[in-house]
């Protein structure tokens, strides 16, 4: 043999599914079964026909044979009497003796039916009992009461040779009787034994049929399963690389194929999105390095920036004071310009460090009262409320876990451009509600301003966006990019209402607890105590 033909050949797998399998198997357990039910219902027939044979037939019958031998002996000893004592009185045993004989030869007809052998013994009991009731008995009973003739007395004394004929065909016929009786009972014995064996074979049978069924479910079914279910662990563990072995039947390797299938993918999707994620950290990397740059870039810077400021802003207002008036016109006009200029670069550094501040250095959240924190801002408002003639009324407002010093921000914001942006010639009119919705406060400031277009309803919460000319309303234009930085950071969202055309109406909302850690500083604390300390 060569080295090939010793190989082992692989093994065919069945292509056979469980569906299959089960329809296989519990036809062939059900032919098995309907097998194993007609042999008992023939054994089980068998019995019961052995048993009403010997109960309704076999002893009966032997009964009645020792009834019709009685009510012979009874006929012969009657006759007898009176052929010696010539008595009537005798005659009663011998009268009722025939009828008692004619019963019990009929019953016995009727329980021999069909045995021939049986009958040809019952046949012979009557023609011997005829020759003698022929020959004597009724010759007897026919003579006159009294006393005996001669030749009764003679009929008597051959009467009972005849009676010995009689008395032979009984014997043989009740030997016969008996021994069909025993015989009944024996095949009754050998019958209710084949039944145990029988039914014990069929027990036996169920039991290994029941093993056979449990132990091809657990093969083809439970042990693929296990093992489906122990490969699916570990995958479920983290180990991805492990593979599916298919077992089973065809259905069940398919089932395993198609998870492993899917295990593969999963591998590969993960080994993309691993890929990604580093790519991903790699870009989180850079971006909060540059943001932390431009942070401490933005923060230095505006404290550096406010020393030569401060310089520009003195000297020009010293320059207005001592020279104002000695120049031309043209002269105190730049003049007014260069201050004009500082100051309002020095505003908006202010706010670009307010801003800044947002989710950095105002971070304090506590449980505050909403109510009592638009009070303070009012308070703050006073001048320009007083000023204008403002009306401000408000809903309850809810208690909130947020940060105290950015709420006033929000509000003195908020109320503040609803006084700023008046109509002329029309007092402010500012109303404030709140309301409860999917978990979050939802608030609107309602004023009766000069509105916002549509069109710019995302551009105003842009840093240093604005819609009107410093000259017709001042600002800096940070004021709605600092309301939506701080709404956001306390997990909420601020809109325009663009359906609201009497005015301006800002809705936003706010979460009734801090939904997101608080934002880190990208300032190293040395770097933030050195331009504290610079201011």
């Amino acid at each position: 043999m060569t080295g090939d033909e010793r190989q082992p050949r692989p093994r065919r797998l069945s292509t056979w599914t469980t569906r299959r399998w089960l329809r296989v198997g519990v036809a062939a357990s059900l032919v098995v079964l309907a097998l194993l039910g007609v042999a008992g219902a023939l054994v089980m027939g068998r019995t019961q026909s052995i048993s009403n044979n010997l109960t309704d037939v076999r002893s009966p019958s032997l009964s009645t044979a020792f009834r019709l031998e009685t009510a012979l002996v009874n006929q012969e000893t009657g006759i007898r009497g009176y052929g010696l004592t010539g008595i009537p009185d005798f005659l009663a045993p011998y009268r009722q003796g025939l009828v008692d004989q004619k019963a019990h030869a009929r019953s016995l007809e009727e329980l021999l039916h069909g045995d021939r052998a049986r009958l040809d013994d019952l046949k012979a009991v009557r023609e011997a009992v005829d020759r003698w009731q022929e020959k004597i008995a009724r010759p007897i009973a026919a003579a006159p009461p009294g006393s005996p003739p001669s030749l009764a007395a003679e009929q008597v004394a051959g009467g009972k040779a005849a009676f010995d004929d009689i008395r032979a065909a009984l014997e043989s016929q009740q030997e016969r009787l008996r021994e069909d009786r025993v015989q009944a009972r024996a095949d009754l014995q050998s019958t209710v034994t084949l039944r145990n064996w029988v039914f014990g074979t069929i027990a036996l049978l169920m039991i290994a049929l029941a093993a056979l069924i449990f132990e091809g479910l657990r093969r083809g079914i439970n042990r693929p399963l296990e093992r489906l279910g122990a490969d699916a662990r570990i995958i479920a563990a983290g180990d991805f690389d492990h593979p599916i072995t298919p077992t089973g039947p065809a259905d069940l390797r398919r089932l395993s194929g198609e998870i492993d299938f899917m295990r593969r993918r999963l591998v590969r999707e993960l080994a993309f999105t691993e890929e990604a994620r580093l790519r991903l950290d790699a870009q989180a990397a850079d971006l909060q390095r540059s943001n932390a740059e431009l942070e401490q870039f933005a923060y230095v810077a505006s404290h550096d920036l406010q020393e030569p400021l401060r310089k520009v802003s003195s000297f020009t207002q010293l320059l207005r004071r001592r020279y104002g008036g000695q120049l031309d016109e043209r002269a105190d006009q730049y003049i007014d310009f260069a201050v004009d200029g500082a100051n309002r670069m020095q505003t908006l550094i202010s706010d670009l460090l307010n801003f800044s501040r947002v989710g950095r250095v105002h971070n304090a959240h506590q449980s505050i009262d909403l109510d009592t924190v638009l009070e303070e801002t009012l308070a703050a408002l006073s001048v320009a409320v007083e000023e204008t003639g403002a009306t401000i009324t408000h809903d309850p407002l809810p208690d909130l876990v947020a940060d105290p010093s950015q709420m006033v921000m929000l509000w003195q914001n908020l109320i503040g451009n609803a006084v700023k942006f008046r109509r002329p010639g029309e007092t402010p009119r500012i109303h404030i509600t709140a309301a409860r919705e999917a978990g979050l406060w939802r608030f609107t400031v309602t004023d009766n301003g000069i509105g916002i277009p549509p069109e710019y309803a995302e551009k105003i919460f842009v840093i240093f966006q604005r819609l009107h000319t410093k000259d017709t309303y001042s600002g800096s234009g940070i004021g709605l990019a600092m309301c939506k930085k701080i709404v956001e950071f306390h997990g909420g969202t601020i809109t325009v209402d663009p359906e609201y055309r009497n005015g301006t109406r800002m809705t936003f909302t706010l979460a009734p607890e801090p939904s997101q850690s608080p934002l880190p500083s990208a300032l190293p604390e040395a770097t933030r105590a050195n331009a504290e300390a610079a201011r």
